[in-house]
C-alpha cells in the first residue's frame, strides 16, 4: 500500500508542472495568432483611443509574462471571462458542450471495448484461421480510415439511403438518437487498436506456463479462457482504452464538426472561424488540463491493477 500510495503522490506531483508546461504554450499560441483582441472587442465603430483604453484595461498593454501571470490568477479564481461574439460567461459554455462530448466519448468508447476486445478474443482463440485474417483486416481498415470518410459513410447509408437516423444535431438539445452516428464512429474507429492489443495480449498470455498447467489439469477451456487468461490480458488494454477515452473527452473534432455535434471540439473550430480568442484559449486550455488528468488516472489504474510497475 505504502508503494502504491508513492506512485500515486509522485504521478500527482509530475502533473502539476505538465498543466503549467501546457497553459503556457497555449497562451503563447493564442498570442501569436493574428487580430487584437481590443479591436475585435471594441467593435468597427471604435476610435484609437476607445481601443487603447480597452487594451490598458484588459492589461494588454502589460509585459507578456505579467498578461500570463493575471491570465493565471483569474483562472485560479475560477474567472474564464467571457465570449467576445456572444458575451456569455465562457465556463458555462465549456460546461455545457463539455457535458455533451462526455456522452458522446462515453459511448464510443463502450462500444469500442465492447466490440475490440470480443474480436480481439476470437481471433487470438482462432488464431492464423479465416476468423483471425478478418479480425486483423478489419483492424487494419480501421487504423488506416480517416475518421471524416467513416462518418460520411454512416451518413449515406443511415441518413441519407435509409432515413433512420439524423445526419447532424440542431442546437445544444441531444436526443439519444443525436448521438447514435457520431459514437458508432468514434467506437468503430477505437475498436481497431483495442482489438489489436487484445488479440496480441491474449496470445502471449495463452503461451504462459500457468495457462498450460490448466488445460493439464482439465479445467474447463472457457474457464481457463475468461477467468484466468483474459483477466491478464486485458492489462495493457486498459492502457489503449484510457487513453482513447481521454482523446475522446479532450473533444473528437473531426467528428463533432461532421456531425454538426454540440460538442467542445465544434466550439473550438466555430471560435476560430468567428475569431473568438478568450473561448479558444481557454477551450484548448481545458481540452489540455482534461487529457492530462485522463493520463494520470489511467496511470494509478494500471499500477493498481499491475504492482509490478509501481515497483518499478
Amino acid at each position: 500500500m505504502s508503494n502504491l500510495i508513492r506512485y500515486i503522490a509522485r504521478r500527482i506531483l509530475i502533473l502539476i508542472p505538465t498543466l503549467i508546461g501546457a497553459s503556457i504554450i497555449i497562451f503563447l499560441i493564442i498570442h501569436l495568432l493574428p487580430g487584437d483582441p481590443a479591436i475585435i472587442l471594441a467593435g468597427p465603430e471604435a476610435t484609437a483611443e476607445d481601443i487603447e483604453r480597452l487594451r490598458i484595461r484588459l492589461g494588454l498593454d502589460k509585459p507578456l509574462y505579467v498578461q500570463y501571470l493575471m491570465f493565471m490568477s483569474r483562472i485560479i479564481r475560477g474567472d474564464l471571462g467571457e465570449s467576445l461574439v456572444t458575451g456569455h460567461p465562457i465556463s458555462e459554455l465549456l460546461w455545457v458542450r463539455f457535458f455533451n462530448t462526455l456522452k458522446l466519448a462515453v459511448c464510443g468508447i463502450l462500444i469500442a471495448l465492447a466490440l475490440g476486445i470480443v474480436l480481439g478474443i476470437f481471433a487470438a482463440i482462432k488464431r492464423n484461421s479465416i476468423i483471425d485474417q478478418i479480425v486483423m483486416a478489419f483492424s487494419l481498415i480501421g487504423v488506416s480510415t480517416p475518421v471524416f470518410l467513416l462518418a460520411i459513410l454512416l451518413i449515406q447509408i443511415f441518413a441519407v439511403k435509409l432515413h433512420i437516423l439524423p445526419a447532424t444535431s440542431l442546437g445544444t438539445e441531444l436526443e439519444l438518437r443525436h448521438i447514435i452516428l457520431p459514437s458508432l464512429t468514434l467506437g468503430l474507429i477505437g475498436a481497431a487498436p483495442i482489438a489489436r492489443m487484445t488479440r496480441t495480449s491474449m496470445l502471449e498470455v495463452l503461451g504462459q506456463e500457468y495457462i498450460r498447467v490448466a488445460y493439464a489439469f482439465g479445467f474447463k477451456e472457457h474457464k481457463i479462457l475468461f477467468k484466468y487468461a483474459l483477466r491478464n490480458a486485458l492489462i495493457p488494454v486498459v492502457t489503449i482504452a484510457g487513453l482513447l477515452f481521454g482523446y475522446l473527452l479532450a473533444g473528437a473534432v473531426i467528428t463533432e464538426t461532421v456531425f454538426a455535434y454540440p460538442g467542445l471540439g465544434r466550439l473550438i473550430v466555430e471560435s476560430i472561424f468567428a475569431r473568438d480568442y478568450p473561448v479558444v484559449q481557454m477551450g484548448l486550455l481545458f481540452i489540455s488540463f482534461t487529457f492530462a488528468i485522463v493520463n494520470t488516472v489511467v496511470d494509478i489504474l494500471y499500477a493498481v491493477i499491475n504492482p509490478r510497475v509501481r515497483l518499478r
